[in-house]
């Protein structure tokens, strides 16, 4: 029979090419883009004086204020231009609704004699023109110079002092101690917090004068209704061709996966069976307790944080001076990266010398590599805390904390990371490229990991120093945090998924290496350029809006849907009374691709279109989306690795296995973590509303989440299932890993 086009494309090697074909064509694409990119944001005055010649501040300013605003690590207590953390204020709108709210007040006095307040609403009409001339018309955002009106120059000033006492003194009502930050440097940070303001409230040169079309460096991100700033139409018009395209597309690769990827009848793998350990295997067992702990660490952190949105104003066990705020959410990020690594270097440690069926020449060098990261971890944790509480003043950029919200490891720390992966991908190619078959499942897996590796060094640029714009700063990170998350972690996530089905006996070769290829060719197509969702709020032009907003979550189906057929595979296999010995781990796996589709896919679609995203952003509404993502895609990842390197053990030495506990750490922390997601979506669709209705700048001002109160303490409910479930799954795993009892 004649195979067609389509049957072609579903072929194992058409869905391969498939793959290099779109990869090729999208990180083209990507790089065009970045080529172009200092032709489009927002640059950084030489000087910034009042009209009547008093300079107000200059480049270096910004700049040097940009250093002091990520060295106290701000980021992770407020949020600039909407990112960072949910705490503190956005800094960027303060600034502008201060100076908007300064400019009323200023031009009713001018024009009517009187303060804003006593305005009938025919005045306040004819004040609103003016204020908005004022912000549209009168200042510009150059690479030469901003000459403020009089009345913003007075606005900054006041803006200015302001966030010099703020910072200086602290603001209890938003859990920030103060005490750190000197007058001096405070000073400079209002520079960098103003600058973002001009970002933010000026006009974009080229669309000034086209009616409907003009838009700030941000695209009119955040809706200020006191100078009429809203979004687009063009966000409505993506949003609409985003659903339609899912709708669309869901239906099509659910089509495509049970006709041409699930074959009943193609033959299973037999399943792995352990009865030895090589040298370098045994070494791992050491892993285990280390990611445990910090991935229990993680979590008591994540419960102080979690009381402290509650209830900001009062200290939790610990005094805020001790252990602020900011200080505890970089922490609370940087571990779980940290663990989530480690599990996935300890899980490809383990599978290649059962790939190779040898082992490394040397296997002292897990132990070396073991003591590399144990260096990091310890060095980087203690530096992101000396850094950000002005601890490390001289050294803040080598070994303290960098003050970008999920990248804030000290460079040196950085670059020790780099170097302890790729010394692992060393470590693991040397022993693959041995193996007598290629296997293309532990390819993606290995691969994938070396890209998750090269990729942090978008993050470290320029190497030495700072990146002086922001705008480009935060364009790169995003590179190393969506491209990870939704390209190489999840190319990882795909290969080791697809492996563990075909170890366990439960999908064949053929239907694993088939759906991995699909599932990469997804990823590619929507991962890729899916980027661009973060940055048209941020100084970068329009067309990001269309590019990021109109590649959707769709990557994830096909890993759930074979995991289904996996599990259907398992009950046939149980009523025949077959047992599988790694059921523990394959357990984790099916969490994992359950909760990546529920995270990244349906909690990702509830903020990814532009209309949504617009309000939603900088809002309780990302952090279900966040925290199911990450820890049910990539995190049961980490622990099922943990798991088979713990059941490969007891199987090589004949010990005792029970599952009972396990798997009461899995459902105190997949119900945890499902359950957290309920009151974060609700107290963000209560901010969402609020800033269409009033203006981001309100959904940040703590009385916004007075009505919120209630769900903010029912965070206990979850945050304590996920802190029980992560100290069971530690007490388990330690249980199990030293265990001695031997099979009776």
């Amino acid at each position: 029979m004649q195979q067609t086009l389509l049957d072609k494309f579903m072929s194992k090697k058409g869905l391969y090419s498939a793959f290099w074909i779109i990869a090729i064509f999208m990180v083209t694409i990507l790089i065009y883009f970045t080529a172009t990119l200092q032709k489009e944001v927002p640059p950084i005055p030489k000087v910034v004086q009042s009209d009547s010649g008093k300079v107000l501040y200059t480049y270096n300013d910004v700049v040097e204020g940009k250093g002091y605003f990520q060295e106290f690590d701000l980021m992770d207590w407020g949020t600039m231009l909407g990112m960072g953390a949910y705490m503190g204020p956005d800094f960027t709108t303060d600034f502008f609704h201060h100076r908007a709210v300064y400019l009323y007040d200023y031009y009713a006095k001018q024009m009517f004699g009187k303060p804003s307040a006593q305005l009938t609403d025919i005045e306040r009409g004819a004040v609103k023109e003016r204020v908005k001339e004022d912000f549209k018309k009168q200042t510009h955002l150059s690479e030469k110079e901003v000459v403020y009106t009089t009345a913003s120059a007075e606005a900054y000033l006041h803006n200015k002092a302001l966030l010099t006492k703020m910072l200086v003194e602290g603001d209890s009502t938003r859990a920030f101690p103060g005490g750190i930050i000197l007058p001096e440097e405070a000073h400079k940070i209002a520079a960098f917090v103003d600058w973002s303001q001009l970002v933010a409230s000026s006009l974009r040169p080229g669309t000034v004068g086209k009616i409907g079309e003009e838009r700030t460096w941000s695209n009119n991100w955040p809706k200020e209704p006191l100078i009429d700033q809203d979004m687009l139409y063009t966000n409505n018009v993506v949003s609409l061709w985003e659903f339609l395209l899912l709708w669309t597309l869901t239906i099509i690769v659910i089509f495509l996966s049970y006709e041409y990827l699930f074959n009943k009848e193609e033959k299973l793998e037999p399943a792995l069976k352990v009865s030895k350990l090589f040298k370098s295997q045994k070494k791992l067992l050491k892993y285990v307790p280390i990611v445990a702990a910090l991935f229990v660490v993680q979590m008591f952190i994540g419960a102080y944080l979690a009381h402290l949105y509650a209830n900001p104003s009062e200290s939790f066990i610990f005094s805020q001076s001790l252990l602020p705020f900011n200080v505890m959410r970089s922490l609370h990020t940087q571990i779980a990266i940290l663990w989530v690594a480690v599990g996935w270097l300890v899980g490809g440690l383990l599978i290649a010398p059962w790939v190779a069926n040898k082992d490394h020449k040397f296997p002292w060098l897990v132990d070396v590599l073991w003591a590399a990261l144990l260096v990091i971890a310890v060095g980087s944790i203690i530096g992101l805390y000396l850094g950000a509480t002005g601890q490390l003043r001289e050294t803040w950029f080598w070994l303290g904390n960098e003050g970008r919200e999920l990248l804030n490891l000290g460079r040196v720390w950085d670059i020790g990371l780099l170097v302890g992966l790729v010394f692992w991908f060393l470590l693991i190619i040397s022993l693959i490229k041995k193996s007598a078959t290629n296997n293309p499942l532990v390819g993606t897996i290995i691969w994938a990991a070396f890209g998750i590796a090269t990729l942090y060094i978008a993050g470290m640029m320029p190497l030495h120093k700072i990146m002086p714009n922001f705008t480009v700063d935060d364009y790169y990170r995003w590179w190393v945090i969506h491209l990870w998350v939704e390209l190489t972690f999840e190319l990882f996530a795909a290969g080791v998924i697809a492996f563990m089905t075909v170890s366990l006996g439960l999908i064949s070769q053929k239907t694993a290496e088939r759906t991995m290829f699909f599932e990469l060719f997804l990823i590619m197509l929507s991962g890729t350029l899916g980027v661009g969702h973060h940055y048209f709020w941020q100084g970068l032009d329009e067309y990001w809006i269309a590019i990021g907003g109109i590649f959707s979550a769709l990557e994830p189906l096909p890993l759930a849907l074979m995991i289904i057929e996996a599990w259907k595979n398992v009950r046939e296999q149980r009523a025949e009374g077959v047992s599988h010995d790694f059921s523990t781990p394959f357990m984790w796996i099916t969490g994992s691709a359950i909760l990546n589709w529920i995270g990244a896919g349906f909690l990702g679609m509830v903020i990814n279109t532009p209309t949504i995203s617009y309000y939603s952003h900088g809002t309780y509404l990302i952090m279900p989306h966040a925290h199911v993502a990450l820890l049910g895609a990539f995190g049961y990842i980490s622990i099922a690795f943990l798991y088979m390197t713990s059941r490969a053990n007891s199987l090589a030495n004949g010990l005792v296995w029970n599952e009972k506990w396990s798997k009461i750490g899995f459902w105190l922390l997949t119900i945890g973590v499902l359950l957290f997601a309920l009151p974060t979506i609700i107290i963000g669709f209560h901010q969402t509303r609020v800033a269409a209705e009033m203006g981001y700048y309100y959904t940040r001002v703590r009385t916004a989440l007075q009505d919120m109160q209630g769900w903010m303490w029912f965070r206990i409910l979850p945050d304590a299932l996920m802190l029980l479930g992560g100290i069971t799954i530690f007490v388990d795993l330690i249980a199990k890993t030293y265990s001695r009892k031997k099979v009776s």
